[in-house]
């Protein structure tokens, strides 16, 4: 056999040996991709995913598309062959296991996580939009969650109304944590609350229980290294009463990060006119009650998948613009938001035409 024809096999033969040994080769990373894009001005699955009853609601046109992220299931083992295509995919990201599924957190507990969240993020997209309209909301101090093991298990329970903390009223979930770390560990403090298993249908909807319980727990040292702290093992939240219903109907989606965009679409059909003057606006971002908006993960993934399906704008927030920036889409405008507020304004000058006008993002933020 000529060396030649030799060589040349001997290469290929050792690429097909590199390659086969690459597929069974497992890599500790995780795969993220542009996932859907959802206009919350439309329908989807069917039906409108913003509906609203009990209040006048207005005609709209143009997109306020919330945008979401596919990442590859906590329990698939990624081979060498396909971390090394992701990481020369423009579209993909090739990140580090344990920063989407961080301390082993299985697949389960990670769809749990994400529902939960997704929930909270429509009560504060809510909230925000109704308070950016002067509409009155009603705010409950509630428990949301109960520490296993800890000293409040079997004495109070999610969905407790918390009133009062040793007799003083609670009126913000921080209220709860100043009032119980007044005390040392092991000394007892007073919950006054208002059970969610003794409340009627009617009470749950309207908050309007009275019946109230005194609660005493025995504090103990939190467990946070080297803070002598006192606690008894719940997290406070906050619940609230609408004065009229605003249902979001989005299956299949989880996280905080579509909160800013269902905030506007909430503002959108309560209000004459439109927002987007018929334009294709896309964006991302988590909202609080009071209509901050926060960062998120995997912008980069967003924007592709926003620009893709047609978006010119995309609303992206204050603390994400310089990575979103670094490698933009062509043709789609990162507009830099860091409340709701900012994102109306923003939007006032899209239906102007006063493009020069929006805060841009760049590679410095």
């Amino acid at each position: 056999m000529p060396r030649r024809t030799a060589t040349m096999l001997a290469s290929t033969l050792m690429l097909i040996a590199l390659l086969c040994a690459g597929v069974f080769i497992k890599v500790p990373y995780s795969e993220m991709s542009p996932g859907p894009t959802v206009n919350t001005l439309a329908e989807h699955g069917g039906e409108p995913v913003l509906q609203i009853s009990g209040r006048k609601t207005y005609p709209t046109t143009g997109h306020l598309n919330m945008t979401t992220v596919r990442v590859t299931s906590a329990d698939y083992n990624m081979n060498l062959v396909e971390a090394v295509y992701g990481w020369l995919a423009h579209d993909n990201k090739v990140v580090p296991h344990d920063t989407l599924y961080p301390d082993g957190k299985t697949e389960q507990q990670s769809t749990q996580e994400n529902a939960e969240e997704f929930t909270q993020s429509q009560e504060s997209a809510k909230v925000a939009a109704l308070k950016e309209l002067r509409i009155p909301v009603r705010s409950w101090v509630i428990v949301a969650t109960v520490l296993k093991g800890s000293p409040a298990e079997g004495k109070l329970h999610a969905g407790d109304v918390i009133k009062a903390v040793d007799g003083t009223a609670v009126k913000a979930p921080g209220d709860v944590a100043k009032l119980v770390t007044r005390h040392k560990p092991g000394q007892d403090v007073v919950f006054t609350i208002v059970p969610a298993k003794e409340q009627t249908a009617a009470e749950k909807a309207q908050k309007t229980a009275t019946r109230t319980q005194d609660v005493t727990i025995n504090t103990e040292k939190s467990h946070d290294s080297g803070r002598q702290r006192a606690i008894v093992g719940i997290s406070a939240g906050t619940d609230h009463t609408f004065p009229f219903s605003i249902d979001i109907k989005l299956a299949d989606v989880g996280g905080p990060s579509a909160g800013l965009m269902f905030a506007l679409g909430i503002v959108d059909k309560l209000t004459p006119g439109d927002l987007t003057g018929g334009k294709f606006v896309a964006g991302t971002g988590t909202i609080d009650d009071d209509g901050h908006v926060g960062p998120i993960g995997g912008v980069e993934m967003k924007t592709v998948g926003a620009r893709s399906k047609g978006a010119q704008y995309f609303l992206t927030p204050k603390d994400n613009c310089a990575a979103a920036a670094k490698d933009a889409p062509e043709g789609l405008t990162l507009v830099r938001v860091n409340t709701l507020d900012d994102a109306l304004n923003a939007l006032q000058d899209i239906r102007a035409g006063k493009t020069a006008d929006l805060p841009k993002c760049t590679t410095k933020g």
